[in-house]
């Protein structure tokens, strides 16, 4: 039955403090450890299972790409966020690649996270290909366990949008300025013809 990995069989009491005796008690005893950590073990992989849903399910909802390395910058988990932002410029994500297949420039980001740990450092990337062209805002924090790094969790965002929409207003306010510009030296040349032309209309004759 043990051997079945039936934990919970158990050999009748026995007092006797013979050889038969005592083995029997071990054996129990044996079996009950066993039954116990068994147990313990079923209980810390159904924690495991509940967080990792938890956490999977948190992360699909979440607009911003996460990814997580390993502590060779190999890609260990993503969500779908990520895989929808960069396939916008056909960059499928695969597990176990290095994260420069993906984020070609981020090696500068990681390098400043792994020099300040505490700290999350961030910035901004530019990926393209033949036909498209996005702008993502990227943040990598550093997982420590211990004194060694475990691995990196990077999130993005696509500020495309964003990016063109300050290009326009800047553009729009440059427009501005230079037609404030413009028209500052027309006023007093306006105002100078129409007094002009009060003046000297009355001496101004049609053939």
């Amino acid at each position: 039955r043990v051997r079945g990995g039936d934990f919970s069989a158990r050999i009748e009491d026995d007092t006797s403090k013979d050889e038969f005796g005592t083995l029997s008690r071990s054996f129990n005893r044996m079996t009950e450890q066993l039954e116990a950590q068994r147990s313990e073990l079923m209980y810390a992989n159904r924690r495991l299972d509940e967080r990792r849903r938890f956490t999977e399910t948190v992360l699909s909802g979440v607009s911003a790409g996460v990814i997580a390395l390993d502590s060779n910058k190999k890609l260990t988990l993503y969500n779908r966020s990520s895989v929808a932002i960069l396939s916008r410029v056909n960059k499928g994500l695969i597990e176990g690649e290095h994260i420069t297949h993906f984020l070609p420039d981020i090696e500068e980001l990681l390098g400043k996270a792994e020099s300040l740990p505490t700290d999350v450092s961030e910035g901004t990337m530019v990926l393209e290909n033949n036909e498209k062209t996005i702008t993502l805002h990227v943040r990598v924090t550093v997982e420590h366990l211990g004194n060694e790094i475990e691995g990196f969790i990077i999130t993005f965002d696509d500020i495309t949008q964003l990016v063109v929409a300050q290009r326009s207003a800047a553009w729009a306010d440059v427009a501005r300025r230079v037609a404030h510009e413009i028209k500052n030296p027309l006023t007093p040349i306006q105002l100078s013809a129409e007094r002009i032309k009060r003046k000297y209309l009355k001496f101004i004759t049609e053939d």
